[in-house]
């Protein structure tokens, strides 16, 4: 297994707990726009936050990736976004684990933080798809790398 590089060091030296997903069939431009909702909150606000969008009723803002994105009611100081369930549901897999990664460490779970969220694109599965007269077009999927650290507030 290879050790993993996180795009976040360690200030706390030993009050952080890490977890990271990697190579999750989910949309890196989704994961972007939920990974900067959920930085800085709480573990607890954040998991309530993403059960929401996955029961459609709290839109995620779309910031960054909003072109052509209908307007979503509820949404306060931004008008775009949108309901990444599929996104929403492996980044909360990715918390949970991270939040029993600090119960392992001895942390007050809580009482923890999410310091550091971010998300990359990883490698591109490569697909064809059958057109006519004997033909194929790509029909690739993309991954995404997910990296979650958590300290104690």
């Amino acid at each position: 297994m290879a050790k993993i590089e996180y795009a976040y060091q360690d200030e706390y030296k030993g009050k952080t707990a890490k977890a990271a997903g990697k190579a999750l069939k989910i949309s890196p431009k989704h994961s972007v726009e939920i990974c900067r909702t959920i930085r800085g909150m709480h573990l607890d606000d954040a998991k309530e936050f993403l059960e929401r969008v996955m029961k459609k009723e709290t839109p995620v803002p779309f910031k960054r990736h909003n072109k052509k994105v209908g307007h979503k009611r509820g949404l306060v100081g931004w008008p775009t976004g949108r309901y990444p369930v599929k996104a929403a549901e492996h980044i909360l897999q990715v918390l949970d684990n991270a939040e029993a990664n600090a119960e392992y460490k001895g942390l007050n779970t809580e009482d923890l933080k999410i310091v550091h969220i971010s998300s990359h694109r990883g490698y591109i599965i490569r697909g064809w798809t059958a057109r006519a007269f004997g033909r194929a077009s790509p029909f690739n999927t993309p991954t995404t790398h997910i990296q979650v650290v958590l300290g104690e507030a």
